[in-house]
């Protein structure tokens, strides 16, 4: 397995198991990165249970924090580089997160889904045509950033592929279900986003208090389900939002 380790920071090293800034993207790459990062989080239990603070996944990189009060950039690039060899050199797989297939409800509509006749006019589609297109495709949580709770999914079918706003809207409604590029994500609070919206769904991605705090890991599978205005209510849905 190839990969190369950079400086990401003063206290941080980054895994990049493609070429930086390429694009690439592909559940293979995916399945890399989460294989590593299982393999050093069962490191941070051991050996290098005071030299790791956090790892932070991504498309095709791992982040890696490191604790500057017991080590620096060239011990623990050292040690990460021993690691991943044992990977590479292993016949052994390393044991990966389950990937679960979660279910997320969505209310598509013009009330709450501003930008669904936009996509739909550039893609010579109808609207309807266009949730379906959203529904049918299964998703694998790639990353999870900007905010907490906020996982990339991919890719959505090319034909509704849509690229970001030229202006981003300041205020983008807590559950709005969006699209940039061949990516959909649920906008976990309230933010600004330059994300086309098609909708939005009721089920909280982030909660501080629960255990675990968020209902998708990196790795999982998403599935859409269209529910209808009642149903989006009756889960807690809030209609009563502004798209600034």
């Amino acid at each position: 397995m190839s990969h190369n380790i950079h400086i990401a920071g003063e206290n941080a090293l980054i895994i990049y198991f493609s070429k930086p800034g390429d694009g690439h993207v592909s559940a293979n790459l995916s399945a890399k990165v989460q294989q590593a990062e299982q393999l050093i989080r069962k490191a941070m239990e051991q050996e290098l249970a005071q030299d790791i603070i956090d790892l932070v996944p991504s498309y095709a990189s791992l982040m890696v924090m490191f604790n500057m009060m017991t080590t620096d950039h060239h011990l623990i690039k050292n040690k990460l580089r021993t690691l991943l060899q044992q990977m590479h050199n292993s016949k052994e797989q390393v044991a990966t997160h389950q990937a679960n297939l979660v279910e997320l409800p969505v209310y598509y509509s013009h009330e709450s889904g501003p930008d669904l006749s936009v996509i739909a006019q550039r893609a010579q589609l109808t609207v309807e045509q266009v949730i379906e297109l959203h529904q049918a495709q299964e998703y694998r949580v790639y990353a999870i950033g900007f905010a907490p709770g906020f996982a990339y999914l991919g890719e959505v079918d090319e034909r509704i592929a849509a690229p970001r706003l030229s202006t981003p809207r300041m205020k983008v409604p807590k559950g709005a279900v969006a699209i940039a590029d061949r990516q959909t994500a649920v906008y976990p609070s309230v933010s600004p986003g330059g994300w086309n919206i098609i909708g939005l769904c009721p089920i909280d991605m982030f909660d501080a208090k629960a255990n675990p705090t968020m209902p998708v890991a990196v790795g999982d599978r998403v599935k859409f389900k269209a529910i209808s205005k009642d149903e989006y209510i009756a889960l807690g849905g809030a209609l009563e939002v502004s798209y600034e």
